[in-house]
């Protein structure tokens, strides 16, 4: 088992990524394409993979799946690259999906948030400490929709639990995330997770926090790490070439339809030959003139 304090330790460098989750034509998981798709991914050099993640259309999954995706993920990639699982939903229900993670043997939880309702900074709060008393291993915040905790707030988890060991940011509030970066310190491993996070790199970078989760390494692995590469080593010049080149324009597309984000990158994985299938409703597909506008951008890219 890895401890909070290991996955801390994995969590705080490198380039960290959502692997998608195949269904086959009748929507159900597939879990030897799946697996499939996490032997191709894994020389590439991520860090860690998030299993059931957002990317991996956690949202869609009912529990049986959450317990198959999650199984075959720590399966394919045990002893050689750290399973992180997908978690969210109402207390209860989040509770349970990050004790049948630590069960399958995945070295820690992302917390998604819970979703539809607004709830106070004492409820939040509440929820996040339910769900770290519920488990050892290492648990991560996102910090992103209903879910968006205060310094003060996460002060009081930070006492609070021992074992809430990061925090991802998918809101980009400049202001709230430097104050919890200074105020926090390095009690928590920060992640930015911002949809296409590369565009926001070098800004979370300056705010001291320099690991993000690449969606895109799902379908241009090579270029994802590459761009990675670049952003440690403050290689402005390839980021930006990469940013003008590639992810501006795949952002202008990503815009073009609700939970694109998603959509384009299941659309990407086709393009290159490692399709993952459909996207569940209520996600759609990319327009037949998107995907050739994907295609195009992603050949300019050269061999993945």
């Amino acid at each position: 088992m890895t401890t909070p304090q290991e996955l801390k330790q994995i969590i705080s460098y490198g380039l960290l990524s959502f692997p998608l989750t195949d269904f086959d034509k009748e929507l159900r998981f597939a879990p030897k394409p799946y697996a499939d798709r996490l032997e191709w991914l894994m020389p590439y050099g991520a860090t860690a993979l998030f299993a059931a993640g957002g990317t991996g259309e956690f949202f869609s999954l009912e529990p049986g799946e959450y317990s198959d995706v999650v199984r075959t993920a720590v399966e394919t990639c045990k002893g050689r690259m750290p399973i992180i699982a997908g978690a969210g939903g109402g207390t209860t229900l989040a509770i349970k999906y990050a004790q049948e993670a630590e069960r399958l043997g995945a070295q820690g939880v992302l917390l998604l948030p819970h979703y539809l309702t607004e709830a106070t900074q004492d409820g939040l709060v509440a929820h996040v400490e339910a769900v770290c008393r519920s488990v050892k291993f290492g648990v991560i915040v996102y910090n992103r929709g209903a879910c968006r905790l205060t310094p003060a707030s996460l002060m009081k988890l930070a006492d609070r639990c021992p074992n809430l060991i990061g925090f991802k940011d998918g809101i980009g509030d400049i202001e709230s995330f430097v104050s919890i970066r200074r105020q926090l310190g390095d009690r928590f491993a920060y992640l930015g997770g911002l949809p296409t996070a590369e565009v926001f790199a070098g800004a979370y970078q300056a705010m001291g926090c320099p690991v993000y989760s690449s969606a895109v390494f799902n379908f241009i692995p090579k270029t994802a790490m590459a761009f990675y590469n670049a952003h440690h080593a403050r290689d402005t010049a390839t980021t930006n070439r990469l940013l003008e080149e590639f992810f501006l324009p795949l952002i202008a597309l990503r815009n073009q339809g609700q939970g694109y984000a998603v959509s384009l990158v299941k659309a990407g994985a086709t393009i290159v030959g490692h399709s993952a299938g459909p996207v569940r409703p209520p996600l759609s597909e990319l327009k037949p003139g998107e995907v050739d506008q994907l295609a195009t951008l992603i050949s300019k890219l050269g061999a993945q």
